[in-house]
């Protein structure tokens, strides 16, 4: 009974005892945010503000890199020195839709000044039936200029082109020499790989070979292969040996994906030397007269129908009477018959090599003497009657109008 009659009591003082604590609490507050508040103000007017310490993280950390390896500084001067020669082509060509008819599509592809006047080599697949040509030139970082641009002349058969823009006082490239070019050396590529200007990538010659395009329009003798990366966009752009001079023209790449596996082709440069005079004052390439109206490509089924020992070359149909192969003797075809639907004279000579170079069909006759001019003399390695021969053949002039060889 006690118990029970004390618990009211103390359960009545501890109420009172809270509201008295609650009051003081309250006081406490007030007065500490008054000192906090005339603290603050009094900090700022005197500039001393409370700040907070993080605590810090040790780094080791250096200067920007002021010293380089041999060969970084070799790629680096190649770089700075070849870089504002190299240009971004964009073309603007007409594709043709089944459902809505002409539509206007869009290219890039690279290029270089070979003088200051304007002049850029490119391929020509670069600016293949373009409509309008734009030509980006970057001399520097981020300080981009473009230029309409107009072609001067052209070269399908080896994939060469010559465009020109209104400008002078440009930097240009040095062309180098392909003629001794040796698998292992080192090259550089710069071009514009899907559009992102100025890049450079460097790899080796792996290897110098011939290239056929899948449509036989472009054959590629000494082609220079590199792994050095070459993607879409990069084509018409220089590759450089070890000294910064150009001895390529980037062209194309080996794989199913369309972009860089490691194998890619140049043009050699000493191809585009041999006709830059013709491209650039005439517009194209005075190629010589071998004086042969009509030929065939000779292909391993046409070979065992006709019971040949070879199964390469160009067999001659027709010669022209008084040109160059006539003269030197060569021989057109005597025996009626026909190739597909057409009536063709067979038992022609069959031109198998051009100066100990192997030929396969009519587009290697014609990209070998594309590089040669009327008057020099050329060796032609002919199979006739089961026997080889080596005729010698002085050029004559290509007239308008005459077939190509």
């Amino acid at each position: 009974m006690a118990l029970s009659a004390i618990q009211p009591v103390h359960r009545h003082n501890f109420s009172v005892m809270l509201k008295s604590m609650n009051r003081w609490l309250r006081l406490c507050s007030l007065a500490l945010g008054l000192a906090g508040g005339f603290w603050l103000y009094t900090s700022l007017r005197s500039g001393h503000v409370f700040t907070f310490h993080r605590r810090t993280v040790k780094l080791v950390e250096a200067a920007p890199q002021s010293q380089y390896e041999p060969g970084e500084l070799d790629n680096i001067q190649i770089y700075r020195r070849v870089r504002p020669a190299v240009v971004n082509i964009t073309s603007q060509i007409i594709q043709y839709s089944f459902l809505f008819g002409p539509e206007p599509a869009s290219g890039q592809g690279s290029g270089f000044f070979i003088n200051s006047h304007g002049y850029i080599l490119t391929n020509y697949h670069v600016i293949r039936g373009a409509t309008r040509l734009r030509v980006t030139w970057t001399p520097a970082r981020n300080q981009s200029r473009t230029f309409n641009a107009t072609v001067v002349g052209t070269a399908p058969v080896l994939d060469l082109a010559v465009i020109k823009i209104n400008a002078s006082h440009l930097p240009t490239v040095t062309l180098g020499n392909s003629s001794n070019l040796q698998v292992g050396q080192k090259v550089l590529a710069i071009g514009n790989p899907f559009g992102l200007p100025g890049t450079m990538t460097r790899g080796i010659i792996s290897s110098i070979r011939s290239v056929r395009d899948p449509g036989g329009h472009v054959n590629i003798e000494n082609a220079i292969q590199t792994d050095a990366a070459i993607n879409p966009g990069n084509s018409g752009g220089p590759l450089l040996n070890s000294q910064g001079q150009v001895i390529g023209i980037d062209s194309a790449i080996y794989g199913a994906t369309g972009s860089n596996v490691g194998i890619g082709f140049a043009i050699p440069i000493n191809e585009a030397k041999a006709v830059l005079k013709d491209l650039i004052t005439t517009g194209h390439v005075e190629r010589p007269s071998l004086g042969i109206s009509e030929y065939i490509d000779l292909s391993p089924y046409l070979a065992r129908e006709l019971n040949l020992p070879v199964r390469h070359g160009v067999l001659v149909v027709k010669v022209k009477p008084g040109g160059a192969a006539a003269r030197a003797g060569l021989r057109g075809g005597h025996t009626p018959g026909y190739y597909g639907d057409t009536p063709v004279e067979f038992g022609g000579d069959v031109i198998t090599a051009v100066n100990g170079e192997r030929i396969e069909s009519g587009s290697d006759l014609e990209r070998i003497l594309i590089l040669d001019r009327a008057g020099q003399w050329v060796t032609l390695t002919v199979v006739r009657g089961g026997k080889t021969l080596h005729l010698r053949v002085q050029l004559g002039q290509k007239t308008h109008g005459q077939y190509s060889a």
